[in-house]
């Protein structure tokens, strides 16, 4: 049973949809395919490809819940995480399996199969979490002498890499095992690699070609051949896995979200971040790092040092409590849980991928549609989670846990449901546990950070207020995508994105949008602690997984947050922080501006509402944004 096209077409195709402020253009770029007639998809095609699509994997909706589904997430009263707004209905799902809607994924640095399953799901488009606490990285083999690993272009070599994902896979397996396991030198050519900026046919971009894959294979020999003889430390693990992301970067074809999540005493990683030291490699960049800390009082005096803007703060995981709760207070049995997904929203176990949903509060009108939303959602992510997988150890993880993520958004712009009322919609959703084939969801909710899809809607994102009621949007785009020109048409300004390291990426573009906020929250009416308080009701009374909390503080406001932490901790399971200013990133995803600045951008541009005979297909599709990768 499935939508019927002419039927939709007819009732939607020229429906308003309640865009945000930069919502149809963060449509366009982010989640509008090519039609086989060669022009984007409009949002109600979109939307009827999805919900059709998960329909597709096995989904038992009638065709009313179909209908329902449909309007939820046409008026985005509910959403499809990002990757499955991509992928569903393309026979990408059937040819790779769930892989290509999960959002994010974590794995321990214990094996070689850690790096290739990194470095695998970071080119389908995914993020990974990784643990390089020294009882996991200390698992690998001691390091092997290595002559040399070298390009040879040509076809009298060892290695030829083939010109797909695997083959890039493949060449870091031949890699590691030479480092880790045989000792042997061998060649490879790169001559099969298509050249940069082909069309990626199959998901969609445009090809980065071979030298930053060459460039990332020579940093990972040279950091590796630096231990020759001995283990490899956690810092070590962490520069590998930067590089692999950093690859994966290449080109601005796609992007890379990581979590580095090692010991709160190992000094090496609380400093692998300090870009006041002006010696830290870019790579570091490719991940946001947080340190295991189960008593706060257990943190040194290195791990402060970068709150204070010389550094990046690093972020706290209980793991803990990640393993022992749900929510703060209803116990579960979750000891297999290793880390988190790159954005802290969701508990996992090695292998295991984020399967998240959206429900945008401040588009529902009363506590039935919100609990219609929380049952549809709770059907998808179900109906993805018996979906197999690529990986045999992510297929047994998953099924044997059944983890979903449902998210709510727009907490801080909602001004209809109490605590009390989301706390009975989480209830309502564990009413609904068990029903599909009789297994059970080992944990349901979370609150993800949303930083792409609450563009669409244009509320605030995640548990978070508004930065400010005026404000800069920054959104990346690659250099040659035809959006750019669409957006210099029409007066919003651009410029190249600029590196950690001061250099500058061509390859990327920086677009500026003026946005106004109406009368609702902002940031600089919360202090740090206001919002940490947020934080912990929400992990109290809906999210089981985890509550993913940017706190942003002024320096004046440490020694509160070291209080805070050390008389509530015990009742929390990760958090963030960054600066409210000074905070060291160039061209942060939001800048706060003056009324008047505000008013003089908004004069220059005109509003971007159609956009018909242009080619959009990207893959770097993914659901976070801000602390993580900059989109």
């Amino acid at each position: 049973m499935k939508l019927n096209y002419n039927e939709i077409k007819k009732n939607y195709s020229e429906a308003p949809v309640p865009w945000g402020a930069v919502g149809y253009i963060t449509y366009k770029r982010t989640y509008s395919r090519l039609k086989n007639d060669g022009k984007p998809e409009e949002w109600w095609e979109t939307v009827f490809r999805c919900v059709n699509g998960i329909q597709e994997l096995g989904a038992r909706f009638d065709i009313d819940d179909l209908r329902m589904l449909y309007h939820y997430v046409f008026n985005l009263k509910c959403c499809f995480s990002g990757r499955a707004l991509w992928q569903l209905g393309t026979n990408t799902v059937h040819r790779i399996g769930a892989d290509s809607l999960q959002n994010c994924w974590a794995v321990s640095c214990n094996e070689l199969d850690s790096f290739l399953f990194t470095f695998n799901e970071l080119m389908l488009g995914g993020g990974v979490g990784f643990n390089i606490q020294a009882n996991q990285v200390y698992s690998l083999p001691q390091v092997q002498y290595v002559t040399e690993i070298k390009r040879v272009e040509g076809t009298d070599v060892g290695f030829i890499v083939p010109d797909n994902r695997e083959g890039w896979v493949e060449l870091l397996k031949k890699v590691l095992q030479s480092y880790f396991e045989t000792g042997e030198s061998f060649t490879y050519s790169t001559m099969a690699v298509r050249t940069r900026g082909a069309r990626i046919k199959t998901f969609g971009g445009v090809a980065s070609g071979p030298e930053i894959l060459v460039e990332g294979i020579t940093n990972i020999c040279k950091i590796l051949s630096s231990r020759a003889g001995k283990k490899v430390r956690p810092i070590d693990c962490l520069d590998i896995m930067n590089n692999i992301g950093q690859i994966v970067v290449s080109g601005n074809v796609r992007r890379s979200a990581q979590m580095a999540l090692g010991d709160c005493n190992d000094l090496d990683f609380l400093r692998a971040k300090r870009w006041d030291n002006r010696n830290i490699p870019n790579w570091r960049s490719m991940s946001n790092n947080s340190v295991v800390c189960d008593d706060i009082e257990d943190l040194p005096s290195a791990f402060w040092e970068g709150y204070y803007g010389n550094g990046e703060p690093y972020g706290l995981i209980n793991l803990e409590n990640c393993r022992k709760f749900g929510r703060m207070g209803d116990p579960v049995d979750d000891l297999s849980v290793i880390g988190m997904n790159p954005c802290g929203e969701i508990t996992l176990a090695a292998y295991e991928p984020c399967n998240l949903a959206e429900i945008f509060l401040v588009n529902l009108k009363n506590l039935e549609e919100f609990k219609n939303a929380a049952r549809l959602m709770y059907g998808v992510c179900s109906t993805i989670s018996s979906w197999p997988f690529i990986n045999a150890k992510t297929n047994r993880i998953v099924f044997q846990n059944r983890r979903i993520g449902i998210s709510i958004t727009g907490y801080c712009d909602n001004h209809i449901f109490s605590l009390a009322d989301i706390s009975s919609v989480y209830d309502y959703i564990q009413s609904l546990n068990t029903q599909r084939d009789g297994y059970e969801c080992l944990k349901m909710t979370t609150v993800k950070p949303s930083g792409t899809l609450s563009l669409l809607a244009g509320t605030t994102p995640g548990m978070h207020p508004a930065l400010a009621r005026t404000y800069i949007r920054r959104i990346r785009m690659p250099s040659n995508s035809p959006l750019v020109q669409t957006c210099i048409s029409y007066g919003y300004p651009t410029e190249p994105e600029y590196n950690y390291d001061g250099t500058i990426n061509r390859n990327t573009v920086v677009v500026s949008f003026p946005v106004k906020h109406g009368n609702i929250p902002i940031a600089s009416s919360f202090s740090a602690t206001d919002l940490l308080d947020i934080q912990n009701s929400l992990q109290m009374n809906w999210s089981d997984n985890s509550v993913s909390a940017t706190i942003y503080y002024n320096l004046d406001e440490i020694p509160e947050i070291q209080d805070y932490l050390t008389e509530n901790w015990k009742y929390m399971k990760g958090v963030s922080f960054l600066l409210r200013q000074d905070h060291g990133f160039k061209q942060a995803p939001i800048e706060p501006i003056s009324e008047e600045k505000y008013e003089e951008m908004a004069s220059k541009v005109l509003p971007i509402t159609r956009i018909q005979s242009e080619y959009y297909e990207d893959d770097t599709i993914m659901d976070c944004d801000g602390a993580c990768p900059v989109r």
